[in-house]
């Protein structure tokens, strides 16, 4: 029975993330960025809980990225369509009226072409995952960013319209270039042969695990004090960090 319990929470995952595609298609941002927090919860423990229960397989690892391609590469890719939409014509509207050429007309209403670009997000999720897959090597650091850090990056937007409620912000989320800009980095950052560091523990004794103690206590001085303004200063740590361990740590011939 125990062999089954990794695999149960991937399936809590794979919920979470059909969830939130709901909600992400109704438009419903901050309920699409709940499911996909409540579904980064449960892909962090159907890992621990296969290694402390000793019951690794190659199942898992398909289904665990499975799920991710879902919560943590769909998910993101609708958000930023609807935030494209929001910035190009105020969401998608049926019925809108814009220049044949400018537009997708499926029969009674008009879709912008602009918003489409945010898959963009997704198709490179799907790549990394997919490379993820064939790579033994990536068990205490990974190559590229993460696919459910780069899903909190994407999702913290709406969260930051949604709460802190700043003009300033607003009209830098709710820019079409900076949304295209944040797109193509995000897809550039899930392939990139960058090192980034896993928050594994094999140990936990701090010489070996500095950096991770680190970043853990600087994520949460930042969540006290910036709130969701947090998730995006935290992925940008995370990568400059990953980047300054990786230039200083000695290479072995």
């Amino acid at each position: 029975m125990k062999r089954h319990i990794p695999n149960i929470i991937t399936l809590l995952n794979v919920f979470c993330g059909c969830v939130a595609t709901v909600f992400a298609v109704l438009n419903k941002l901050e309920l699409a960025a709940a499911f996909v927090f409540l579904g980064i919860f449960f892909d962090f423990f159907d890992g621990l809980a296969a290694r402390l229960l000793d019951v690794k397989s190659e199942l898992g690892l398909q289904l665990d990225s499975l799920a991710d391609m879902i919560t943590s590469g769909l998910v993101p890719g609708i958000v930023m369509f609807q935030l494209l939409s929001i910035s190009y014509s105020g969401g998608w509207n049926i019925g809108l009226q814009l220049d044949s050429a400018e537009t997708m007309r499926w029969e009674t209403f008009d879709i912008p072409l602009l918003p489409f670009f945010g898959f963009l997000i997704t198709l490179a999720s799907a790549y990394r995952l997919a490379k993820f897959n064939l790579d033994e090597n990536q068990v205490s650091s990974f190559v590229g960013l993460p696919t459910p850090a780069n899903a909190l990056l994407i999702l913290s937007f709406p969260l930051i319209l949604l709460y802190h409620n700043n003009d300033f912000l607003n009209a830098i989320i709710l820019n079409k270039w900076f949304l295209i800009g944040t797109t193509l980095l995000s897809s550039y950052l899930l392939n990139a042969r960058i090192g980034l560091f896993a928050l594994k523990f094999k140990n936990w004794g701090f010489k070996d695990n500095a950096l991770r103690y680190i970043f853990i206590v600087v994520s949460f001085v930042l969540i006290l004090t910036m709130k969701f303004m947090a998730i995006p200063a935290i992925i940008a740590f995370y990568v400059i960090s990953s980047l300054v361990n990786q230039f200083n740590t000695p290479k072995t011939v």
